[in-house]
């Protein structure tokens, strides 16, 4: 759809709040003007800044802020209706549903992008090529007494192991804690944790016996000061997380708009370009596209404004499984 046929569809309404509103040689709209405030999640971050940088250029007296609060902090200020855009690193919450069915805001749930969790350690880590889930639940689980790597696997040395994790309020550390912890574990408390993934790359970067875990672009980011180690001997690459053969670690990743908000059209502008381009950009940022079935699904669902998310049933249980099921 080229530019001038996705705002003939915004309506002549829309239209006459812009006034003149052209497309830039690069096909971005241009001539847009309000707000557009975006928060959540750290890993989808790099994708939305990426759309956001490539958005602004011709568009210099729209205002597009994207914040880092994490998923579980992005969603807050969405169903308090402060944001238009929450980034997410899950699908919802039914929790999250109710608290923004207490503020009447309805959302439009728009997969963007595969990500691989990845498990990484320092370079210096010559051991610890491969581990399995159990490992990770002895390395990483509240009441382990794992202190040093040789109290994971015999052989490996006495090198203290140092946690790096996410935040409480990331989506990757809800994701993380669901696949290790299950609903009644949880993670231990002697950890370094922070919402800023680039604190846990230096922080690993630092230590010997370092291990952590963020999205796979901040991996594929820093691969000169990082090591990925392989679950069940698979490692995180475009065509495991893909193809799910990188489990249970490969995920897709979202972004949720306020259905009012996307009357708007300067948001609706944001959103078709983010379809457009989000995908090249998501690889460019170091992860993986959606096939293209699933991504004329997912258009298909924002055309039609379609709210609610496919990823919890009617009596609230989660659906899992690939995205070819799911959007079928």
């Amino acid at each position: 759809m080229d530019c001038k046929t996705k705002f003939a569809a915004f309506g002549l309404a829309a239209a006459a709040t812009l006034g003149l509103v052209g497309c830039g040689d690069s096909g971005v709209p241009s001539g847009l003007t309000g707000d557009l405030d975006i928060d959540g999640s750290s890993t989808v971050f790099p994708i939305t800044e990426a759309v956001a940088e490539d958005f602004r250029g011709p568009n210099p007296d729209m205002r597009v802020t994207v914040g880092v609060s994490g998923t579980g902090g992005g969603f807050k200020r969405f169903a308090a209706g402060e944001t238009d855009i929450s980034d997410a690193s899950r699908p919802i919450k039914q929790k999250e549903i109710d608290a923004c069915a207490e503020n009447d805001i309805e959302f439009i749930e728009i997969p963007v992008a595969y990500d691989g969790l990845s498990i990484v350690v320092n370079p210096a880590n010559t051991w610890a090529q491969d581990l399995t889930v159990d490992e990770l639940k002895l390395i990483f689980l509240e009441g382990s007494t794992v202190q040093n790597w040789s109290d994971v696997r015999d052989g490996w040395p006495d090198t203290p192991i140092k946690l790096f994790i996410p935040g409480t309020d990331s989506g990757t550390f809800d994701y993380f804690k669901e696949v290790v912890a299950g609903k009644e574990g949880s993670i231990r408390s002697d950890v370094t944790a922070s919402e800023d993934d680039n604190v846990l790359v230096n922080g690993i970067a630092g230590d010997e016996g370092a291990i952590g875990f963020f999205g796979c672009a901040y991996y594929f980011e820093n691969t000169d000061k990082l090591r990925a180690v392989t679950i069940n001997g698979v490692g995180p690459t475009p065509e495991t997380i893909e193809n799910g053969s990188y489990a249970p670690f490969s995920r897709p990743l979202f972004i949720y708009v306020n259905k009012a908000s996307a009357e708007e059209a300067h948001v609706q502008a944001f959103i078709e370009f983010y379809l457009d381009e989000g995908p090249a950009l998501a690889q460019e940022v170091g992860y993986v596209q959606l096939p293209a079935p699933i991504q004329t699904a997912i258009r298909a669902r924002w055309e039609a404004r379609t709210t609610g998310t496919l990823f919890l049933d009617a009596a609230g249980e989660k659906v899992t499984g690939p995205l070819t099921d799911i959007y079928n």
